[in-house]
């Protein structure tokens, strides 16, 4: 039985939305960019490649969900994916929604400042969206 354990920081950092096949789903709480985290559900990765074949061809899958769900619920302008863990070593993959004129535009979302919260209601009005789009 896998002992998964979402890491304490990522939890801190995010709400959850949903659990699929591989990963487990969470809303960055971030309100300057719509931004999903996607946490394969298996104990111990830190890698990509530590994932099985198949697993790794789920989680793809779930990243293209994830990605085609928030450009169509944002109309974003392009969806950057990323996979650091320099922070953050538990395997997790970032996925953010951008448009120019983002606090961020046309630079990379980390280290950009700091996070904003998201105002009475808005939170919870997206996790209602996200949850039906995706």
């Amino acid at each position: 039985m896998d002992s998964f354990q979402l890491q304490a920081r990522l939890a801190a950092d995010t709400t959850p939305v949903a659990d699929w096949a591989i990963s487990r789903v969470l809303l960055m709480n971030d309100a300057r960019y719509p931004w999903l985290i996607l946490v394969p559900r298996r104990a111990g990765l830190t890698e990509l490649h530590e994932l099985k074949h198949a697993e790794r061809m789920v989680l793809i899958e779930e990243i293209n969900r994830a990605s085609l769900g928030l450009k169509t619920l944002t109309n974003a302008v392009k969806i950057n994916i990323g996979a650091l863990g320099n922070l953050v070593p538990q395997l997790h993959i970032h996925v953010v929604a951008r448009k120019p004129g983002d606090a961020a535009w046309p630079g990379p979302v980390w280290g950009h400042g700091e996070a904003a919260a998201y105002e009475q209601g808005v939170k919870e009005a997206l996790l209602e969206k996200l949850r039906a789009k995706l």
